[in-house]
């Protein structure tokens, strides 16, 4: 009878726990809801009241409106792509026969969206035939019981993964595979730590060394094809020693930070074997690899060679018509809606008009890359990082018209690490317990800080290389 009271009371306790929090967040999602309406409402009051022209005062309003909802998140991240191609259509089409549905749709026909396809069709591929968890474990087994290569060996396989494949699932393959031995270890052990904060930093940067790395990379790549075509090989000359020194710094921190030494004690972890089917998906995955980096011998398009790999792929049966499905669609809407973005502002004219009325010229011109790189890094920490870059790009290309500035930008964002809020992976790696909020902040902001510092001292320098 006791018993059953307490219960009674113990189900009572958490219905009301339960209303209380459904109750919260509803006063929360409707405080967000007037909040980010009455931005566009100052939006809409601007746009029509600053600009003499009809074209780009509406042009200034559908851009606030889908960077509102980017930036506060309140719809998911591919909404706000859909809202700009049916705004655009809506709202300047009568003004201009250049903003016809068809003719907007044209924005998003880019190439890089092909070439993020191919990765994530890779990415499937992975997880279908547990590639990930194959190296994840192969990196436990190297380590050979040693703390520090184990850091070491998980840094860098995760950021490996992160390079090709998405790196949220990158994180989420090493975090599995660790779990034998993290789950052994007390939450407060200065290893385990290690270990997880290990995942979380060579799943954050490894996307900084390729072009299919991440959505800010596309974005940026998008934003100066009309200048110059960049080739696989070309952004990894620039971004991979980046993400080297980046992961050493990272790994040097974790090692002085929380002391790590010795050997760990383990159970054996068994390595699964590869079928004929995994080992067909590397030989092609080797085959991709080795023509982006050559496109300049033989020069066939990365992107061509990524919806070429697909199709074999998917032609050869490796993936079935439901592995379509696990595709990120989502992603690759959101960075079209990224390059339509950017296509509105320059087709209005108003990245030109900014241009013409802010004036940079008198502040020096690292002074500027510095202040743009530590804008993009601090934004991307506190939301999208995609979101961010997608503002970002289009402006600071009005005040500094020269293609490196994008690039850095988009480098920038993804060194936004030093909250729990910053990435996905970051939340993921919390969620295994133990991990404080200073956990990060002493490995994310010093490497934020020392990533910023670098790219605008010789970031700018290093690629006018590629824009003479």
């Amino acid at each position: 009878m006791q018993f059953a009271v307490k219960q009674g009371y113990f189900i009572n306790g958490m219905k009301d726990a339960q209303e209380k929090t459904e109750i919260a967040g509803e006063e929360f999602s409707r405080r967000t809801f007037f909040f980010v309406l009455t931005l566009i409402l100052a939006v809409s009051v601007f746009s029509f009241g600053f600009f003499d022209n009809a074209l780009q005062a509406r042009a200034t309003l559908i851009a606030g409106i889908c960077l509102i909802l980017w930036l506060s998140e309140i719809v998911p991240s591919y909404v706000p792509t859909f809202i700009l191609w049916a705004l655009t259509a809506v709202l300047l089409a009568p003004v201009s026969k250049n903003y016809t549905l068809g003719e907007v749709l044209k924005w998003s026909a880019n190439p890089i969206l092909i070439l993020f396809f191919g990765g994530f069709a890779f990415g499937v591929a992975a997880s279908r035939y547990k590639l990930d968890i194959l190296l994840a474990k192969l990196a436990v087994r190297f380590s050979r019981q040693n703390q520090l290569l184990l850091i070491i060996l998980t840094i860098g396989a995760t950021a490996f993964m992160s390079m090709w494949l998405s790196n949220i699932a990158a994180a989420a393959m090493m975090i599995a595979a660790l779990h034998p031995l993290t789950q052994k270890l007390d939450p407060e052990n200065n290893f385990r730590r290690a270990l997880l904060i290990a995942v979380s930093i060579g799943a954050n940067f490894g996307g900084i060394a390729t072009p299919i790395g991440t959505g800010p990379n596309a974005i940026a790549i998008s934003a100066i094809e009309k200048q110059k075509h960049i080739t696989f090989a070309e952004w990894m000359s620039f971004a991979l020693p980046l993400t080297i020194g980046l992961l050493i710094a990272g790994t040097l921190l974790i090692k002085l930070i929380y002391r790590v030494k010795g050997d760990f004690g383990a159970d054996e972890i068994e390595v699964p074997r590869l079928s004929k089917k995994g080992r067909a998906v590397v030989a092609i995955f080797v085959l991709t690899i080795l023509f982006w980096l050559t496109e300049p011998v033989h020069g066939i398009s990365s992107p061509v060679i990524a919806i070429a790999s697909s199709a074999v792929l998917f032609g050869s049966g490796l993936l079935k018509r439901k592995d379509l499905n696990a595709i990120d669609w989502g992603t690759i809407a959101l960075i079209a809606g990224g390059v339509s973005l950017g296509n509105l502002l320059e087709s209005a004219g108003l990245i030109e008009f900014w241009a013409n009325r802010l004036d940079w010229t008198a502040m020096p011109l690292t002074l500027q890359v510095i202040i743009l790189c530590f804008a993009s890094a601090l934004l991307a920490a506190l939301m999208s990082n995609t979101a961010t870059v997608t503002m970002l790009i289009p402006f600071a290309s009005a005040f500094i018209p020269h293609p490196s500035v994008s690039i850095l930008i988009a480098v920038a964002a993804s060194l936004g690490i030093p909250f729990i809020i910053s990435t996905p992976i970051n939340a993921m790696v919390h969620g295994e317990g133990g991990i404080r909020a200073k956990d990060f902040f002493m490995i994310g902001f010093p490497l934020m800080i020392f990533g910023c510092v670098l790219l605008a001292l010789t970031g700018f320098y290093v690629l006018s290389f590629w824009f003479r």
